[in-house]
């Protein structure tokens, strides 16, 4: 029984010695997600703080797109309306549609729509 005995000792003393591997450190690896984290973080922080600045800019622009277009539409009936005296005969409308028209700003001459042309039958 003694030799029984003594035999598990021994295994134990084996078992003891056979340790297993020390594993790397994952410092390194835990470091590098913890960057990437907060790089991630701090990207999406500033885009949201973009986004809103944005939003904010063009909000600030549409006051001024309102005042414009509400300026051409005054533009555009003042046109209207020369044009109309300078057709009536006016002599001062006349001249200044001329210098608009000379600058681009004429007002479109009212025509007939445009006939298509005729498609020719081929065989």
């Amino acid at each position: 029984m003694a030799e029984e005995v003594a035999i598990p000792e021994e295994n134990e003393t084996k078992q003891e010695s056979v340790a297993a591997p020390s594993s790397p450190s994952n410092l390194p690896f835990i470091i590098t997600l913890a960057a990437l984290l907060i790089y991630f973080a701090f990207q999406t922080l500033q885009l949201l703080v973009e986004r809103s600045n944005l939003g904010m800019v063009k909000s600030n622009q549409d006051a001024t797109l309102q005042e414009a277009q509400k300026v051409q539409g005054q533009f555009k009936t003042l046109i209207t309306k020369t044009n109309e005296l300078a057709e009536k005969g006016h002599a001062g409308a006349r001249m200044v549609m001329e210098g608009l028209q000379r600058q681009g700003f004429g007002a479109a001459p009212e025509s007939a729509p445009a006939k298509q042309p005729e498609k020719k039958a081929t065989k």
